[in-house]
């Protein structure tokens, strides 16, 4: 026997019902007419993810129940069987589940059961919207028959905690997700008599998880003696990118095939099944086990660390300003590498076309930051303007200079000049419809040092995810493809320019240092004294996590931002404004 499965990875709009199901059914189409006999699409592919509170309305689930059987019912599905990632209301409950679909009716729904604190999501969210499924169910809406007519999708089962599903002869566990990663899946699905075991999931990227996956599920495909086919969701929501990357695994957990990433791909593989006839027995694990192998496909290369982390940040940005409809994107081009890198992935994800940059010096500005922001817009082929902030200065001066009398220059004049430059591209973005694209990276936003309603002004944070060394690793990267940021950029010491000879480390400890810090803090949850004890300066970690503690009021002001990291600043992070514990600083 054999089964030749269809690994369709796409990119869905969250809540586009309708072209979300005619991408399935696009995708079914090309399936078939490969030889598929069955399209295995990501978690939750029908709505897309993560819907979050829309998972609170029962309407939510109406529309997607009706999108379901249209897909059912669709003439483009005759001939194929489709297993369907979507959410499910049932008696009151709501589920994360997935659907055998196949000769115009539902044959099976399995419900995904486990929801673990992975660094991928966090289980309290998932608990807010989903309870957990038990098992393999017959179909919700209709009489789910013992057997189709074509003999090609029988046997609904349940063992332990997985669904099994008979699909043309070969017995297929349905792990949804993190399901297929428990530690019981393995003796679960061998008890089952599984020879094959699917995952649609919707796992977010964040820096190692493509390969952390593949390692996971390695361990399980190894201790049940079966292949695993994993197809993971691709696209940009929100914070959130999906990388995709779906794989095969055969028995032994080696790779059979891999997606490229961050882009929507459909693989054909083909599992080539028998049935043990006893004894000591083969790659099923257990005598009369059933086995089956898969047949080698194709495997795209494993990309740089850089590459990925480029490449989310592209599909970021495209998608969300593609999903909501922005007919382009404008920035602040200062000069500087952080601003020169954001302006390198808006012209990547969007086109120079549909990207605008604005250099606007003031008298602090030096001479190599315009002739460079001019030579890398002239690279990028972007429209470009100068709009001078000197009569901006002035005029805040007049204004404010009763209420300054007898009162020191300091910081206050330095904000203004940020505030000018949000103020104006807001403008702008007001006039054209162009979203702002904000330069501040993540070592930045840490420890305050921005500006709110100035630097902070904008639509979405490129770089809130992304640490300075990090900035300039990618920049270093995406050079290394073509030379878009003039050198001078990347080998100058970085400042704001908003006071004469200027640099961050004025301000802040050395970049290497700060995001050391940072990343241990953040990132790791490792408190001031283990961070200590790493070697850094009391100094400079009390410092870091103090300026830390003291802008959280800034970030939750700032704008949603590209997660690259397992804990970004975004919903990963939710400490209180308003808090006097001092324990772990």
């Amino acid at each position: 026997m054999s089964l030749k499965i269809a690994m369709a990875q796409i990119n869905p709009v969250l809540g586009d019902l309708a072209g979300n199901t005619a991408k399935i059914l696009a995708a079914a189409q090309r399936a078939r007419a490969q030889g598929a006999d069955l399209l295995l699409t990501p978690e939750l592919a029908l709505c897309g993810d993560s819907p979050e509170d829309l998972l609170l309305r029962q309407d939510f689930y109406a529309a997607c129940d009706a999108a379901l059987e249209t897909l059912a019912a669709a003439p483009e599905a005759a001939g194929i069987l489709l297993l369907v990632g979507h959410p499910l209301m049932h008696e009151g409950r709501r589920f994360d589940a997935a659907t055998l679909l196949g000769e115009g009716r539902r044959l099976a729904t399995c419900h995904k059961r486990y929801f673990p604190d992975f660094s991928d999501f966090h289980a309290a969210d998932a608990q807010r919207y989903f309870a957990a499924g038990e098992g393999a169910t017959r179909n919700h809406a209709a009489d789910c028959a013992a057997d189709c007519e074509t003999n090609r999708a029988t046997n609904c089962a349940s063992a332990d905690d997985v669904c099994v599903i008979d699909i043309k002869g070969v017995r297929c566990a349905v792990a949804i997700g993190t399901d297929a990663e428990a530690e019981g899946v393995a003796k679960a699905v061998r008890a089952a008599g599984a020879q094959l075991l699917l995952s649609p999931a919707a796992s977010p990227y964040r820096m190692g998880a493509p390969s952390e996956r593949i390692a996971r599920l390695r361990a399980r495909a190894k201790a049940a003696g079966l292949p695993v086919i994993r197809v993971n969701l691709v696209g940009g929501q929100d914070e959130q990118v999906f990388d995709g990357a779906s794989f095969a695994l055969d028995a032994h957990g080696e790779l059979c095939c891999r997606l490229p990433a961050f882009e929507e791909a459909l693989e054909i593989v083909e599992f080539a099944g028998a049935r043990s006839e006893g004894g000591e027995g083969g790659e099923g694990g257990e005598g009369g086990a059933p086995t089956g192998a898969l047949r080698q496909g194709q495997v795209a290369a494993q990309q740089a660390l850089e590459a990925e982390v480029y490449q989310a940040l592209v599909l970021g940005v495209r998608d969300y300003l593609g999903k909501n409809g922005f007919p382009g994107a404008l920035l602040g081009l200062s000069g500087g590498i952080d601003s020169a890198l954001v302006l390198a992935i808006a012209v990547d994800a969007l086109g120079a076309d549909k990207v605008r940059a604005v250099m606007m010096p003031s008298p602090y500005t030096a001479e190599i930051s315009l002739a460079d922001a001019r030579d890398m817009a002239r690279r990028l082929g972007v429209r470009y303007e100068e709009i001078l902030i000197a009569p901006g200065m002035a005029a805040f001066e007049t204004m404010l200079a009763p209420a300054f009398s007898g009162l020191h220059a300091d910081t206050t004049e330095e904000n203004i000049q940020a505030r000018i430059r949000g103020s104006l591209l807001m403008a702008l973005s007001n006039k054209t419809g162009a979203l702002v694209l904000t330069t501040g990276n993540k070592s930045e936003i840490a420890v305050g040092y921005c500006t709110l309603y100035g630097d902070m002004a904008g639509g979405l944070a490129v770089l809130k995810d992304v640490k300075k060394t990090l900035v300039y690793r990618l920049a270093r990267w995406r050079n290394s493809v073509s030379g878009v940021i003039p050198e001078r950029i990347i080998t100058r010491p970085p400042s704001a320019e908003l006071k004469p000879g200027q640099t961050d480390q004025d301000s802040l400890p050395p970049y290497e240092t700060l995001d050391a810090i940072v990343e241990a803090y953040v990132e790791h949850g490792q408190s001031a004294q283990e961070i200590i004890a790493q070697g850094f300066a009391e100094a400079d970690v009390r410092r870091v996590l103090s300026l830390l503690r003291i802008n959280e009021y800034k970030r939750r002001q700032a704008p949603i931002g590209i997660r690259v990291t397992r804990r970004s600043f975004g919903q990963d992070w939710r400490y209180p404004v308003t808090n006097r514990y001092r324990g772990a600083y």
